[in-house]
């Protein structure tokens, strides 16, 4: 399968198969007292690994990836993900599955149509809301008390050639609800 062709196995999820790196990222993070800016750059690795079958009766489409984000101002990795992306045909969703070294794993979904047009890039969305039976979130004790997360949303236009997203990861922390936020604008390598 060349990076651009469409699977029917991964239906939307074809067109992330790839290498992408994009350096026009920003990261808003909390802090204490406010929050921080951090422009950055980084690589995500999509794998097509084929199909998983669930009690035989459910097929999805797996794609793997990991993503590994590195701050401008120090060439430094800030972020490491990994997880999957996954495609139900007859139930017409996307999932997300990832997991984070800080304790947090999530598991989000949203529905497309299946539908799509070379012509035209594919929009992706997924969300997760913490103590949510079906698209929810886990972390551990510590995260809970100190650094929980509320919900999760993300959002993947992707082309030919171009992929960009939007992250909202929705924190109680420090005393306060956040929106912590990624954005960037990826090409395929």
């Amino acid at each position: 399968m060349t990076p651009t062709s469409y699977d029917p196995l991964y239906g939307p999820l074809s067109a992330l198969i790839g290498t992408w790196t994009g350096d026009h990222g920003l990261d808003v993070a909390p802090e204490p007292d406010g929050s921080e800016e951090s422009p950055y750059y980084e690589t995500i690795v999509f794998e097509g690994i084929g199909d998983a079958e669930n009690a035989e009766d459910q097929v999805l489409g797996v794609v793997r990836y990991l993503q590994i984000v590195r701050r401008k101002s120090n060439d430094e990795v800030f972020h490491d993900q990994t997880g999957y992306w996954m495609w139900d045909a007859r139930a017409k969703t996307v999932m997300q599955s990832l997991t984070i070294p800080r304790g947090v794993c999530v598991l989000a979904g949203g529905q497309h149509s299946g539908e799509v047009d070379p012509r035209s890039p594919t929009t992706l969305r997924v969300r997760a809301t913490l103590g949510d039976e079906t698209f929810g979130i886990i972390q551990s004790p510590y995260m809970l008390e100190n650094a929980k997360t509320v919900a999760f949303e993300h959002e993947l236009i992707v082309g030919p050639d171009s992929l960009r997203y939007s992250e909202t990861t929705h924190l109680s922390i420090y005393g306060r609800d956040f929106d912590h936020t990624d954005a960037n604008e990826l090409r395929r390598a």
